[in-house]
C-alpha cells in the first residue's frame, strides 16, 4: 500500500514537472525568435546607421547656429553611437513581433473574455507607444532644442556630444512613449476592478494637476511647452474613460460566462 502511494505521488510530480518543462522550452524558443528578428532588423539597417543618426539629430541641428556641429568626445563614439541607435531602433521596430510572441505564449492560459481584451490592448498600446515617440520627435524636440540653444550665454558655443545627445533623446522617447499609455492604464484599472469609472472621474482634478507636473518636468520652463505636453496626457485620460465603457469589469464578465455554462 505504501509503495502504491509512493508511486502515485511520483507520478503526480512527473505530470506537474513535464508541463513546466514544456513551458520553459516554449518560452526559450519564443525568446530566441524575438532575438533573431531583432538581429535581422538590426543587420538590415546597419548600413544606414549614420543616416539614421543624422535623421535623429535633425531637430537639434536645425536650431544650432550656422556653422555649428555636434562633437564626439570618446574615441570610438563616432563608430559605436550610430550602431547603438540602430540597435535600439531595431528593438523598437520589432515590438509588434515581440508582443505577438508574448501573446501567443500566454493566450492558451487565458479565459475567453481575457483573450478578447488582451489582444486589442496589446495592439493599441503599441500604437500609442509609437504615437508618443512621434509626438516627442515632431513636437517636443523642436521646442526643447529651440529653447535650450536660444538661452545659451554669450560666448558659449553649443556643441553637443553625440553620445550624450543619444542618451537624452532615448530617455525622452521612452518617457513620452510610456506617458501615452495612459488610456490603457485607465482601461485596465477599471476592467480589473481596482478602480471604477466614477472614482476616476472624481479624481480628474488631481489627474490634471499630475499631467501638468509631468509636463513641467519633461519640457522647457515655458507655459506653451508645458501645455503642449500636459494637455495630450489629460485628453488621453479622458479617452481612456470613454473607451472603458466598451469593456465590462472582469467580475461581470466572469459571471456572464458562468451563466452561459
Amino acid at each position: 500500500m505504501a509503495n502504491r502511494n509512493k508511486q502515485g505521488q511520483q507520478q503526480i510530480e512527473e505530470d506537474i514537472e513535464q508541463p513546466f518543462i514544456s513551458h520553459l522550452v516554449e518560452l526559450r524558443d519564443r525568446l530566441l525568435r524575438c532575438i533573431f528578428v531583432v538581429l535581422f532588423v538590426f543587420l538590415s539597417m546597419a548600413y544606414f546607421a549614420n543616416d539614421i543618426y543624422a535623421y535623429l539629430a535633425g531637430p537639434l541641428m536645425k536650431h544650432l547656429p550656422p556653422g555649428s556641429q555636434m562633437i564626439a568626445i570618446d574615441v570610438a563614439s563616432p563608430f559605436l553611437t550610430p550602431f547603438k541607435l540602430t540597435l535600439v531602433a531595431a528593438v523598437f521596430l520589432s515590438v509588434p513581433y515581440i508582443l505577438y510572441q508574448a501573446w501567443a505564449f500566454v493566450a492558451p492560459g487565458l479565459y475567453a473574455h481575457e483573450r478578447r481584451l488582451v489582444l486589442p490592448l496589446l495592439v493599441t498600446s503599441t500604437v500609442l507607444f509609437y504615437g508618443g515617440m512621434a509626438f516627442a520627435y515632431y513636437v517636443v524636440f523642436p521646442l526643447i532644442f529651440g529653447f535650450l540653444t536660444a538661452t545659451a550665454p554669450d560666448g558659449v558655443a553649443v556643441m553637443t556630444d553625440i553620445t550624450h545627445y543619444l542618451d537624452f533623446v532615448l530617455t525622452l522617447f521612452f518617457a513620452f512613449g510610456v506617458s501615452f499609455e495612459v488610456p490603457i492604464a485607465t482601461i485596465v484599472l477599471i476592467w480589473s476592478g481596482i478602480s471604477t469609472r466614477e472614482s476616476l472621474s472624481e479624481k480628474r482634478p488631481y489627474i490634471i494637476v499630475a499631467a501638468f507636473v509631468i509636463g513641467m518636468v519633461l519640457s522647457p520652463p515655458d507655459v506653451v511647452s508645458q501645455c503642449l505636453l500636459a494637455v495630450p496626457i489629460w485628453l488621453l485620460f479622458e479617452l481612456g474613460l470613454v473607451f472603458s465603457r466598451l469593456f465590462r469589469p472582469r467580475r461581470a464578465e466572469q459571471l456572464v460566462e458562468l451563466q452561459d455554462e
